[in-house]
């Protein structure tokens, strides 16, 4: 009884990965979305990419993807952009980090925060940007 119990908890958790796997991956993927988006200054597509919040806010594609090229640079064109750590929250969204080279060389940390759309799939609900620790202006 014990061997079935134990395997039966090892399943469980190996569910329990593969989900998370699966959000790490679909929550990466709408990031990417959403930078793919703005090489090709396709606006709508990463407006659709943000959270139903964000959008109600900027209230229209091109007023969003302004905000992002003013507020934003280097999160709108960089030379290097690359997945760091992530990790669940306990209300259910995900935060992920990502290293970010800027168009001038200059690296920045940048912490996506995305949660569940009506549809179940991930949408950016913000992203802080700082200058990466040591990183001149």
């Amino acid at each position: 009884m014990r061997t079935l119990v134990a395997l039966m908890t090892l399943l469980a958790a190996g569910q329990g990965a593969r989900a998370a796997d699966g959000d790490r991956e679909a929550a990466r993927a709408a990031i990417l979305r959403q930078q793919e988006a703005f090489r090709r200054d396709d606006a709508a597509a990463a407006y659709a990419e943000a959270a139903p919040a964000i959008r109600s806010i900027f209230g229209s594609p091109e007023t969003f993807i302004g905000m992002v090229r003013q507020g934003y640079a280097a999160i709108y064109r960089n030379r290097h952009f690359a997945f760091a750590t992530d990790e669940d929250r306990p209300d259910g969204s995900r935060a992920q980090g990502v290293h970010i080279q800027d168009q001038d060389g200059t690296d920045w940390e940048a912490l996506y925060t995305l949660e569940r759309d009506a549809d179940g799939a991930w949408r950016i609900a913000g992203c802080r940007l700082r200058k990466a620790p040591g990183a001149r202006a």
